[in-house]
């Protein structure tokens, strides 16, 4: 199904969306779909027959700083039934520092919840509603967002650690024993 005709078939389950289909250079189907709709559009697209991308491979974000919008969020989406792939992309405003947020998919897609926490934890993204927003890779008392193009890469300081990082001999032979008595 190419991106015009999934963009009218999507039209007609969720009326008043605008949906674009955008061109591709490896020929996958892509799509911009409107922050405001993201939630409909993914219930449309997982729940209509035509369609059925029930399964959601990946969920990325692009930072194209200093435009705007200033991110792009990736949607990977697989129609196993149709033997389909779709690329579903979302611009996200990011003038605020903390003003980037989108509705959460991960009542729709399960496997949206640690990809949307990854994408919060290195882009600063926010996704409403999302039953766990913590950080995931980066430590708690991280400052900043990485992989955002104005993050500060070339200052050299010390990352912060508010705990030991290193044990005795000892209190690592009682870890690992505590360890092994609890999988028995």
């Amino acid at each position: 199904m190419d991106a015009a005709a999934l963009a009218a078939t999507l039209q007609s389950a969720v009326p008043g969306a605008s949906i674009e289909p955008a061109a591709s250079v490896d020929l996958q189907t892509t799509i911009y779909v409107p922050r405001e709709h993201v939630t409909a559009i993914a219930r449309a697209l997982r729940d209509t027959a035509d369609l059925k991308f029930s399964f959601l491979a990946e969920l990325t974000a692009t930072d194209y700083w200093p435009r705007d919008p200033r991110f792009e969020v990736v949607y990977i989406l697989v129609s196993l039934e149709h033997k389909h792939r779709l690329r579903m992309k979302v611009r996200v405003s990011g003038s605020d520092e903390h003003a980037a947020h989108l509705p959460t998919v991960s009542d729709i897609w399960p496997a949206a919840n640690w990809l949307e926490r990854e994408v919060w934890d290195l882009f600063g993204i926010a996704f409403d509603g999302h039953p766990d927003p913590r950080r995931l890779l980066m430590p708690e008392d991280w400052e900043g967002f990485p992989l955002r193009k104005d993050a500060p890469v070339q200052i050299r300081r010390p990352t912060p650690t508010f705990e030991p990082l290193q044990v005795t001999p000892e209190e690592f032979r009682q870890n690992v024993e505590r360890d092994r008595l609890a999988r028995e």
